[in-house]
């Protein structure tokens, strides 16, 4: 069975593509799945120097944690983006691939390629302009932007290609908290267009030090009992963010060895 191919695109920046497209490989792993990763931004590289950081603090500390097989793609080697995506796909329940924040022809051959295609959005009418124009005066969408166009042609080619289809995600992140106008508003335009533009909407991850803060060490929310470090209420509730992203994907199930998730105090 070849793997489920789980795109994370989105050609604004800050929208936090990478860290989502990491905690969700990690997530996988940790549930005893294969998974390879493929980060498809080569200058910045966050996805791939976030699992670098990972193995390096694995061999230095000798800890076993759960981890992706990953590479970074580089044009300049001349190895086509369709063979490097088989490449990984080959031995994998699930291959992720973080994208850069801009538009080429890398990106859309990933997009074609999805299965399920994840673009975060931050949550505001600055990201939402991305895939919709809104109205200033009642906040209704008036029409579907550039990137939304694109997604259609990447869907018509796929389709055309081998006849599967691409499920399109918009992931609400970084959330408001407290209930605000704004915040309901951005949501009714956000109904409005998946309705009119094809994608399923679902929360993503908050505005958390925390996530920036395991960075450096390559750590995600779910390595925190394998290091021994005790859960605070912040983690605990990132936690619980992480797993309805996992379920909001709603991804087929490949068969999987056991867990290796374990909860921490």
């Amino acid at each position: 069975m070849a793997a489920h191919r789980i795109i994370f695109a989105n050609e604004k920046g800050g929208s936090g593509k990478s860290t989502s497209a990491v905690h969700a490989a990690v997530a996988l792993a940790v549930k005893g799945h294969k998974v390879s990763a493929l980060d498809l931004d080569t200058r910045q590289r966050t996805l791939g120097r976030y699992l670098d950081n990972r193995a390096a603090l694995m061999k230095r500390d000798g800890l076993d944690l759960a981890m992706p097989a990953y590479h970074t793609f580089d044009p300049a080697q001349r190895v086509e983006i369709g063979e490097s995506l088989d490449q990984l796909a080959a031995d994998a329940d699930y291959l992720i691939v973080d994208t850069p924040g801009r538009d080429d022809d890398h990106v859309r051959a990933a997009i074609a390629s999805a299965d399920t295609l994840v673009t975060p959005i931050n949550d505001s009418f600055v990201d939402l302009d991305l895939i919709g124009q809104v109205d200033p005066d009642n906040y209704k969408i008036k029409r579907p932007s550039f990137y939304a166009e694109l997604v259609w042609d990447a869907r018509k080619a796929r389709a055309k290609q081998d006849g599967g289809t691409v499920d399109w995600v918009v992931m609400r992140n970084r959330l408001q908290h407290l209930e605000a106008r704004n915040m309901r508003r951005v949501a009714a335009a956000l109904n409005e267009l998946s309705k009119r533009v094809g994608f399923r909407v679902i929360p993503g991850l908050s505005e958390r030090v925390i996530y920036r803060e395991l960075f450096p060490k390559g750590l995600t929310l779910l390595d925190l009992a394998a290091i021994g470090q005790d859960a605070g209420v912040a983690h605990i509730a990132a936690r619980g963010e992480l797993r309805e992203l996992i379920a909001g994907l709603q991804l087929p199930e490949a068969a999987a060895a056991p867990s290796r998730e374990a909860e921490p105090a």
